[in-house]
Order: structure tokens, then sequence, then C-alpha cells
């Protein structure tokens, strides 16, 4: 058995756990390469995992387009959770369109809007949630662990990619005929709302492309971090 094969063997046998044991358990996809792996893996076994994915109302539209993708190969509807249109206006209203441009606090407060509330409610009544987040991503996510207990959502999070290499990402889209954000062919390895993604350069970090204007050490828009820290304070064993 090679690398990968083991590699995907313990994320097929941690995807089947947190459904037997962890249920009812959600799967939050950004619809990026990573999380476009984890679908496959759920709906070719048909595991009783939801899918939901966060519709900012700043996306790519070819970030969108996933979505037709998805119902067309698998049959499949994501749920779209979308930020408060009062919040957004309010936002908006007081700081400008693109204030997030402006500062990492004005950033960060986008973000809480658009992505961490609406996260929020979609977690709200579960057990468990699962993320495409890799080790190799950046440098905020060097001590990333398979299982993590979350104290600020009170359930366990997965990361069943934890040990994925971009290599091994591909590897497995390409031989499974796995659908893709055709972004990702167009220099963008990380993608997030348009506005604040942009493609990256040979040689470059794969996250330098988001948030492209601040600092490596910001770089993370608030779902895995609470009280500006990211949410890892105890790692669990399987």
């Amino acid at each position: 058995m090679s690398d990968f094969d083991t590699v995907l063997a313990s994320t097929r046998t941690t995807l089947e756990r947190i459904a037997a044991d962890f249920s009812p358990a959600v799967f939050a996809s950004s619809l990026a390469a990573e999380d476009m792996v984890l679908t496959d893996l759920i709906l070719r076994t048909k595991l009783p995992i939801t899918i939901f994915t966060l519709e900012t109302g700043r996306l790519h539209k070819e970030t969108l387009s996933m979505l037709d993708r998805i119902r067309e190969q698998y049959g499949y509807n994501i749920a779209q959770h979308k930020p408060d249109p009062a919040a957004v206006e309010a936002y908006v209203a007081a700081h400008g369109l693109n204030a997030f441009y402006d500062s990492v606090e004005m950033r960060k407060e986008c973000c809480r809007i658009r992505k961490v509330d609406p996260l929020n409610r979609a977690l709200a009544g579960n057990a468990a949630w699962i993320t495409g987040q890799r080790r190799a991503q950046s440098t905020t996510r060097v001590e990333l662990a398979v299982q993590e207990d979350d104290p600020a959502h009170g359930m366990q999070k997965f990361n069943p990619l934890a040990d994925w290499s971009e290599e091994d990402i591909w590897n497995y889209i390409r031989s499974n005929g796995v659908p893709y954000n055709p972004l990702h062919d167009k220099g963008y390895p990380s993608i997030g709302c348009e506005p604040c993604t942009r493609a990256i350069q040979p040689g470059e970090d794969i996250r330098a492309g988001r948030w492209w204007w601040e600092q490596p050490e910001s770089k993370e828009c608030g779902l895995h971090v609470v009280d500006g820290k990211l949410v890892r304070i105890k790692s669990v064993q399987a």
C-alpha cells in the first residue's frame, strides 16, 4: 500500500466514524479543491453527513457554479447559509463596501458578518463539524489535528485531510473525475471571496493570494478563531 493509499484509507475511516459516532454531523465546504475531495468521499458512499457552504454574497461566479456542477454530478443540493442582510447593510453604510482593505479589524468584521455568524447558525444543533483544512496550507495550520475539541461551538471538529499534501489532493481529483473550481487552473490554489482573493505567482505560498495585503499570521477569516486565537485548544486522539 502506498503512502497515499494509507492516507486515503485513514480519511475514509475518519468520515465513517464521524457518521457513526457524532451524528448529526455537518461538513462546511468552501467548494474549493480540498472540499471537493471530501464532498466526493461523503457522497460516493452516501454517508449521513450534511454538506453546506457559506454564500457570502461576494463569491466568484466560478465558485457559485460549483453548486450546479455538484447537483449535476451527484444529485445533491448543497445547503447555502447567507449573511444577515441588515448586518451587511449596516456595515456598508458605516464603513463602505470594501472597507476590509482599510485594516485587519475592518476585514475581520466583514468576515464575521459574512462568514462567522452564518457558520454559527449552520452549526447549531449538530454534534460535530468537518473542514477541509490541511497542515501544509499555511503557517497558521501547522499544528492542525485530525480531531479537535471545539469549545466555541460545544462540539467536535474534524479535519480529515490534515495529513494530505497538495499532490494528494490533485491525484484524488484527477483519478476520480471530481469536479473542481476552474479558478484553480488560473493560479488560485486557495479561493475565498472575490475581492479578497488573487492569483499567486510561481513559488509563492499557496495562501499568498488570500488577503494578500496582510501579514501571514493574520490570514484567517475567524471561522477557526476565538478571541484572536486559533481554536486549537485540545487535539483528540482517535
